[in-house]
């Protein structure tokens, strides 16, 4: 049964974040956890205990991280029509106020964590925005055909010599 959804909890981002890291819509484990790819089988968290090479237990724990590599997260979608937890799923879509973010921290570069985050994101919000989003490999368990490895790999080449730049 499709709904309309409103997105449930705000980004995680601070003044001195420089890259936005963009998903299309929380789960439906996302919205009953209150945090971002809270799926068990999504691999993002994963992905970045091995790129940072920590080990993330908790909520805080990720907030921290993230402000400490001045990594922002948050959603393309601040509202939309879903069935479960689908992608394809999504209609009437609501893009979430992603200039107003940017214009309150340091991001210059915005990684979107798959397709249909790229595609929200290029459709409502480049046109005025500007900032050139880069579509990256889903870590969503959909994206079956990308391991974890082939993930970590696609992702280092374009976050981490950003977020270790002075």
């Amino acid at each position: 049964m499709q709904c309309q959804v409103v997105h449930p909890f705000p980004p995680v981002a601070d003044s001195g974040s420089r890259v936005l890291i963009l998903g299309s819509f929380p789960s439906v484990k996302s919205r009953q956890d209150g945090f971002y790819y809270a799926h068990p089988h999504n691999r993002f968290w994963l992905m970045m205990e091995k790129l940072f090479s920590c080990r993330l237990a908790g909520i805080d724990e990720k907030k921290a991280l993230l402000h400490r590599v001045h990594i922002a997260l948050w959603d393309s979608i601040a509202s939309c029509t879903i069935t479960g937890s689908s992608d394809s799923s999504i209609r009437d879509v609501v893009a979430a106020d992603i200039g107003g973010l940017v214009a309150s921290t340091c991001i210059d570069t915005i990684l979107a964590n798959g397709t249909k985050s790229y595609d929200v994101y290029m459709r409502y919000v480049y046109p005025s925005l500007g900032i050139t989003a880069v579509k990256m490999p889903s870590t969503s368990p959909a994206n079956a055909s990308w391991s974890l490895d082939r993930l970590v790999e696609a992702w280092r080449g374009h976050l981490v010599p950003i977020v270790q730049a002075p």
